[in-house]
Formats: C-alpha cells, sequence, structure tokens
C-alpha cells in the first residue's frame, strides 16, 4: 500500500521518485499526531525498492559509518518537529536484499552491529533510518554482554568483517533493566523478592555494578546528601544507563584487541525516548550528542563521570 501524495517528502538516499512502474513500496509506518503546537500531522515512512540500483555504497570505514547512523538518526528524529504538513520519508532498498530478482539468497552485508535493549520502544533499524541488510541487530534486556552476545558478536566480525564497520551500544532512557538494579540498590529489601527469579536476578546482578560505580560518582560531585534529592533516583538511572552502555562498548572495544579501530570499532549511545535522538556525553560541552567511541582506559571513564554528571541531562534533573 503507498502513501497518500505528500506536501513535504524527505528521502534517506537523496534521490527523487521515478516512474511509478518501476517503483514497488510499502508504507511501514502511518502517524497522526499532535504536536506540540496542536497541528494535525500526518508522517508516511515508506521502504522503496525499484527496478534501478538505488542503494547507498556502504561505509569504507568506522569513521564514515558512524557519520552515517548520526545522521540517520537525526533526520528520524526531526520527522516530528512541529509542522502543519504532511510529510512522507522514503528509506530506499536494495532488492537483492529482499530475495528479489535473479542470483541465490541475499548474502549479509551489514556496515554495522548494533547491540540493544529488548524494549519494544526502540526499533534500531527505524531510528536510524536503516533498511534489511544494513545492520546486524541484537537484543537483550539492559543491552548487557552475555556470552550469547559476545558469541554473536565475534560471528559478525569474523564473518561479516567485509562490510562490518562499526560496533555500537544501545541503550535508552527510562531502561527496565537499570531501573531494577537502581530499586534494588536503593532498597535492598526488594533483593528478597527476586530470590526464587533466577533468570531476572542475573539480569539484575549484571548490572549493580555500574549503579553502584555511578552512585559513588553522583555524591564524589555533589555529596553525599544529595540522595535526598527528590529526583536522585532517576538521575541514578539515567547515569547508570549511559555508563552501563559505555562500559559493555569498552569491553567490546578489549574483545576486539589488535582490530584496527580506523576499520571497526565500538562506540555507543542512548537512545531519548522522549526527543527520538540518540545521545551520549560531549567531554567537551553540556549538551552532548549522538553516538561517540568508547572510554580507552580508566581516565576516560573518569572522564565520561564528569561529563555525564555536567550535561545537561543530568544536571537539570539535580537542580
Amino acid at each position: 500500500m503507498g502513501p497518500s501524495t505528500p506536501e513535504k517528502t524527505s528521502s534517506a538516499h537523496g534521490f527523487a521518485p521515478s516512474d511509478p512502474l518501476a517503483i514497488a513500496q510499502m508504507t511501514l509506518v502511518h502517524w497522526a499526531a499532535y504536536n506540540e503546537l496542536s497541528l494535525m500531522q500526518t508522517i508516511d515512512i515508506t521502504y522503496r525498492y525499484e527496478a534501478r540500483d538505488t542503494a547507498r555504497p556502504s561505509p569504507p570505514n568506522s569513521a564514515a559509518a558512524l557519520s552515517r547512523l548520526n545522521e540517520g538518526n537525526r533526520a528520524f528524529a526531526a520527522l516530528l518537529d512541529p509542522t502543519d504538513e504532511s510529510v512522507e520519508h522514503i528509506i530506499s532498498v536494495d532488492q537483492r536484499d529482499l530475495g528479489l530478482g535473479e542470483g541465490t539468497l541475499p548474502k549479509q552485508r551489514p556496515f554495522a552491529a548494533i547491540l540493544g535493549c529488548s524494549d519494544a520502544r526502540v526499533p534500531v533499524e527505524l531510528i536510524f533510518n536503516e533498511g534489511p541488510n544494513d545492520l546486524f541487530v541484537m537484543r537483550v534486556a539492559g543491552n548487557g554482554l552475555g556470552t550469547e552476545i559476545l558469541g554473536s558478536i565475534k560471528y559478525a566480525v569474523d564473518h561479516l568483517g567485509g562490510s562490518l564497520k562499526l560496533i555500537v551500544v544501545l541503550g535508552h532512557s527510562g531502561c527496565g533493566a537499570l531501573t531494577a538494579a537502581v530499586d534494588v540498590f536503593l532498597n535492598p529489601a526488594e533483593y528478597l523478592s527476586l530470590a526464587t527469579m533466577h533468570s531476572l536476578r542475573r539480569i539484575i546482578d549484571s548490572h549493580l555494578v555500574v549503579v553502584q560505580a555511578s552512585a559513588r560518582r553522583i555524591q564524589s560531585k555533589f555529596g553525599t546528601q544529595i540522595s535526598d534529592h527528590p529526583r536522585y533516583r532517576e538521575a541514578l538511572i539515567e547515569t547508570s544507563i549511559t555508563t552501563n552502555a559505555a562500559l559493555a562498548a569498552f569491553s567490546i572495544q578489549q574483545e576486539l584487541g589488535a582490530s584496527d579501530p580506523v576499520q571497526l570499532k565500538a562506540v555507543y549511545g542512548v537512545y531519548l525516548l522522549q526527543t527520538r535522538q540518540v545521545w551520549a556525553p560531549d567531554i567537551s560541552e553540556t549538551r552532548g550528542g549522538g553516538l561517540a567511541p568508547a572510554p580507552r582506559d580508566a581516565s576516560g571513564f573518569i572522564e565520561l563521570g564528569d561529563a555525564i554528571l555536567r550535561s545537561d541531562r543530568i544536571a537539570e534533573l539535580l537542580r
């Protein structure tokens, strides 16, 4: 089913619609939403493939892959910017990635592997403006590094190295796994309810070290009395989410060992549900933005902790 005639068109790949007889398309999302100006807005997000090759070339290195993901997220986040126009957003798809045309089954050629949370509100391909076969996606509650995840990453590196340029750890605001870990940390009595829930307990246990480290960092900056702040819990949750994603990216980078960071790099970020933007703290300023490289060592994590607490996101919670 194709979209209705739009008043405003954006394309993920920068091409104009051609002869409709040569195009097949599917409307993936049709949104009718009230934005902050109370204007009715209709958005069609369309995956489109054509008889001619319209696919973007794969990024040649990790820097190009990082730029493509950050630009893709900015395009997605901007879709709900206030406007009274209908918007059609097109994501071009290589028909070969859908098993169409001559030849054998599609060959995997993702340029990035993404470890994300299993939360249904974080549609990974969509928020990065990508289509099928662009991303190798792994999802688990709290985007934690278990044996299966590390094995999947190793598979991607060993078998998809011809196209793979970037490994991303993507957390998200309000993560339920980190929230549960923070609540257990703040009120240990809640741990008793998990005594017989071994699978859930393992997830929470794996995040408690990050939560404890985040709490210590917050108290070292603001003093122990900060725990009485009415929004301390919220700040601890969001600090832990960011730290957890950065630590996972660091661990993956260590697993990669001697891999050339120009050709394969681990980065991290946090998807903000409220704004649809991917965010990471910036060492040099308070706003931050986009995916960021994993810290390289202990001093890098100290700088990261300072940047998180200095960021507008956390500072506003603790005012």
